[in-house]
């Protein structure tokens, strides 16, 4: 076991015997710095079933749900940004004292970020490679019901917030340790095979945030999680008959269970769209190094090297091989359940011809 490996399982066991209480909730809202705002209205809209709003020359904020806006591109020069929730102003007070405390240097929102945040109360800091962090409470709830981009049931998000980010980190250990031991995140699962990659939760969404190892840092995907699955295939024709097309294929996940793809946006970065992500308990729930890969099947990611690709889909094969399989996670009411005994070797001889 490596010293990163030991540091993580030692970390894990105080976690499962101290259960902490989460200072943060969800991820609330991501910042994009882009000057592609027409580009960014049309595939929030048309590819992700988003509902943009206040478009100005140098803005666009997009609706996935009752909230004002939970994507918020804006072509000022600046850097991109993730909004973490908190339940008040108590808990925004516990995470000031948690960065004093670490010394990081952070700084109380003004009054014009509040109002382009749409927000309360924040703050905000940079994590050590340089991301800008912000801590809210108090997010505006709009007066009009979430109308979708394109005709699609909508997106899962309330408690579990908007969906997860991607990180890539040069130096993988300090970003998990400050996302861990300053602000809080619990650990999920983390991986070294096909490439380095610790996932961390917030609340029942298998993970709100995942590390990945790189050369350089900056953002690799936003995931958001649709209400259907004939949602995510509708909207991979749709990118894949798009402009910027399909970055990573359909697959299904290892450790959250999500089926879905990656299509390119107008940034730098990826937008996974899914469904079907699992719901974990937080307060019983132990980390574990993930072995089989990060895909059960599909997912083929072009961004990989052909050396890192041959090892992903070498582990999707042994996982096909092994017979790994998991639950598909549904609404309560949205499935029919197949009669036992109705796919048989005899019932199939009878429908081949």
């Amino acid at each position: 076991m490596s010293a990163q490996d030991q540091r993580l399982a030692t970390g894990a066991d105080a976690q499962a015997d101290a259960r902490p209480d989460l200072i943060l909730d969800s991820l609330g809202y991501v910042g994009v710095s882009s000057d592609r705002l027409d580009d960014w209205k049309r595939f929030g809209h048309d590819i992700a079933g988003m509902q943009p709003v206040e478009t100005t020359r140098r803005g666009l904020t997009l609706r996935m749900d009752d909230r004002s806006q939970r994507f918020v591109i804006s072509d000022d020069g600046g850097r991109g940004f993730y909004g973490f929730e908190v339940s008040g102003p108590e808990a925004l007070e516990r995470v000031a004292r948690r960065l004093d405390e670490r010394q990081v240097p952070h700084h109380e929102m003004d009054r014009v970020t509040r109002d382009h945040r749409r927000v309360s109360a924040g703050l905000w800091c940079l994590d050590p490679e340089g991301n800008r962090i912000e801590v809210f409470h108090g997010p505006e709830v709009a007066d009009q019901p979430f109308s979708p981009g394109r005709t699609m049931s909508g997106f899962r998000t309330g408690v579990l917030g908007l969906g997860h980010a991607v990180l890539l980190a040069a130096d993988a250990p300090r970003m998990v340790t400050f996302y861990q031991e300053v602000l809080g995140f619990r650990l999920s699962d983390y991986q070294h095979q096909p490439f380095e990659a610790y996932f961390f939760h917030l609340n029942p969404r298998h993970h709100t945030l995942a590390i990945v190892a790189a050369h350089a840092p900056g953002v690799h995907h936003v995931m958001v999680e649709l209400g259907a699955l004939d949602d995510v295939g509708a909207g991979f024709d749709l990118a894949e008959s798009s402009p910027e097309g399909i970055a990573v294929s359909l697959g299904r996940h290892s450790n959250d269970h999500m089926t879905s793809f990656y299509a390119h946006t107008p940034s730098p970065f990826m937008l996974e769209l899914g469904w079907g992500g699992r719901w974990i308990d937080v307060d019983r729930w132990q980390p574990y190094e993930l072995t089989e890969g990060p895909s059960l099947w599909g997912h083929e990611r072009s961004w990989l090297t052909p050396e890192v690709r041959e090892t992903a889909r070498r582990m999707r094969i042994r996982a096909s091989a092994e017979g790994r399989s998991y639950p598909v996670h549904v609404r309560d009411g949205a499935y029919d359940v197949i009669p036992e005994g109705t796919w048989t070797p005899s019932t199939l001889r009878g429908l081949v011809h």
